[in-house]
């Protein structure tokens, strides 16, 4: 399976689209602001800078892909206030594989220029150029030390690829064969081993390349999902669904066995021995916090009492929203519906034991 070919998000704006389906991404976003923030008041206070080049890696379609573009315009404009300052002219690269909805972003274009002249608090912002840079991210995308700043939102645990030691090139599976994913419970370590080793092949490939598009001391925000030792991930219960379709003569085996999610959810500290490894970097932050599974859901509901199986509903939308590409690509479309209604089902047993978060990395990087 070649992931850039095959992974996207869901486009449009229909009921399975990523554009309505994105909350725990948004919520990240959220929680990001503090470090956006903190970061553009140290670069820019550096040389007070004309214009600053800034780009989303990953930054999808539908609300989300101008949130951070909005945050960094709205930092700049407080900071420029406080300092008396005129703000400097912005330049953002919305970057994100070329399967991504960018035609859904390009017209939402003209709103969002709208809303800046409207929203800012400076009468003398600066301008805002927003342009997309389709590509991976796993690889080059941008000249040497162009960009000030990087920011990348709940998408570094998606790899480059599966791990070559899970299935073979004839598409024969070596290791996991009934997972899709690092099961806690029963993948062998070798399994992790493999996950992990791809996770530092191409963690590593991206701080070597945004270290040489970033200029000295340019900035780099991060955040993605991380790994939680004590609890089911949302990925494991899907390959518990799929397994139940086996067993039940829906999927065949050697399909089952033959696909695995290109994700790694990596802890803290496998994390931060690849940024010290690669050498690039200084580490000003590195830190976790958790985010709801269902906080969607949760905050348009708050002081109602939460029906657990629209909360369960809400979770397996999110996870559609992400992953169908994949899956239809592999198992076929026709099966999507049944597959996610039995997702929902198994989501929502989960969520009532309690369970269902996201352990997330926050991280503000230097460059050297």
């Amino acid at each position: 399976m070649q992931v850039e070919q095959v992974l996207f998000m869901n486009g449009g704006e229909g009921d399975n689209s990523y554009a309505n389906n994105s909350a725990p991404s948004r919520e990240a976003t959220l929680k990001t602001k503090p470090l956006l923030h903190e970061s553009l008041f140290d670069l820019y206070c550096k040389g007070f800078p004309d214009c600053i080049r800034f780009t989303d890696m990953g930054c999808s379609s539908g609300p989300n892909a101008f949130l951070p573009t909005l945050q960094v315009v709205e930092a700049l404009d407080t900071i420029c206030s406080r300092l008396k300052h005129k703000p400097p002219i912005l330049h953002a690269f919305l970057n994100d594989l070329p399967g991504n909805d960018f035609n859904t972003v390009s017209k939402s274009l003209p709103s969002f220029y709208e809303r800046l002249k409207t929203e800012r608090v400076h009468d003398d912002f600066g301008s805002c150029f927003i342009a997309a840079a389709p590509g991976s991210f796993h690889g080059r995308l941008f000249p040497p030390c162009f960009l000030n700043l990087v920011y990348s939102s709940f998408c570094l645990h998606w790899l480059s690829r599966v791990p070559k030691e899970l299935v073979s090139e004839c598409g024969i599976p070596l290791l996991n064969k009934r997972d899709v994913c690092v099961a806690k419970t029963c993948s062998p370590s070798s399994v992790h081993k493999a996950y992990l080793d791809q996770f530092e092949i191409d963690f590593t490939s991206f701080l070597k390349f945004r270290s040489e598009e970033l200029k000295t001391e340019g900035r780099m925000i991060l955040n993605f999902i991380s790994n939680d030792k004590y609890h089911t991930g949302v990925f494991e219960l899907m390959g518990m669904v799929l397994n139940d379709m086996v067993y039940e003569g829906l999927i065949e085996v050697s399909k089952l066995e033959s696909f695995n999610f290109p994700m790694y959810n990596p802890c803290v500290e496998e994390v931060r021995q690849v940024i010290e490894r690669e050498g690039s970097f200084n580490i000003h932050q590195l830190e976790t916090s958790h985010i709801s599974w269902s906080v969607g859901y949760e905050n348009n509901n708050k002081g109602l009492e939460l029906n657990e199986h629209a909360r369960a509903k809400n979770v397996a939308d999110n996870i559609r929203a992400v992953s169908e590409s994949l899956l239809a690509n592999h198992f076929g479309s026709a099966i999507m519906d049944d597959l996610f209604h039995r997702f929902t089902i198994k989501i929502s047993a989960h969520l009532e034991m309690g369970l269902g978060a996201y352990t997330v990395l926050f991280i503000y990087l230097i460059k050297k």
